[in-house]
């Protein structure tokens, strides 16, 4: 079993169960694992879901349906999870296979994104809902408090971003598709303008020029 001890003090909790905390940060390359991560996905985003929308229900009593709705997709959409994930640096803990380590699939947004949301599971199902609902307020903070405009998809950010300076529309380019066709991996490069492109990967194209617009607000400090 692999010692998870690290990502348990992040998580500020510790699990009974080390089975359901390696499942969760166990991707389906990890051949060897007995379980992945992709149960847990499934679970945890629908606990994420409740507890985001019961708190923004409580947050703001006077907003009607439509804006609450419009605020919960910002907030439980990939990009957020992929947020957290990377704060607090749960790609140094993810098992892939060989290759896709060597490919850096561990880091992938998509994935951090699918891990943060398996982890909600585990969390649900090791402790309940209290620990579950604790874990997302504390790590979803700063989001909840922030302008809906400001959690906008990447793509979207860095589009309204690039034409309210008069540059042109994004440009997306497939720098690379590899893999077998029922799954395939996309390098997409990102060009604004004069500025200097970037990379970025994913298991379809609409989630590698996601990653691709994450790593341009990232490099370029927008948000």
């Amino acid at each position: 079993m692999r010692s998870l001890s690290k990502v348990e003090e992040r998580l500020e909790y510790q699990f009974k169960s080390q089975i359901l905390i390696s499942a969760a940060l166990t991707h389906g390359s990890q051949q060897k694992a007995e379980r992945d991560y992709q149960r847990l996905e499934f679970l945890g985003d629908r606990v994420l879901n409740l507890v985001i929308a019961d708190e923004l229900y409580a947050r703001f009593p006077d907003e009607k349906e439509g804006p609450l709705a419009a605020r919960l997709s910002l907030l439980v959409r990939a990009e957020a999870c992929t947020r957290v994930g990377e704060a607090l640096g749960l790609q140094a803990f993810i098992a892939v296979g060989a290759m896709e380590r060597k490919q850096g699939v561990q880091r992938m947004a998509s994935v951090l994104s699918d891990v943060v949301e398996a982890l909600i599971g585990a969390l649900y199902l090791d402790g309940g809902m209290d620990v579950a609902r604790g874990f997302i307020l504390k790590q979803w903070q700063a989001m909840l408090t922030q302008a809906p405009e400001t959690l906008k998809d990447a793509k979207t950010f860095v589009q309204e971003w690039a034409l309210g300076r008069g540059l042109p529309l994004p440009a997306y380019v497939v720098q690379n598709r590899e893999g077998p066709d029922h799954a395939p991996r996309f390098t997409i490069s990102l060009q604004v303008g004069d500025l200097a492109s970037v990379h970025g990967q994913g298991l379809s194209k609409q989630l590698a020029e996601m990653d691709a617009a994450s790593a341009f607000i990232a490099r370029e400090g927008l948000r």
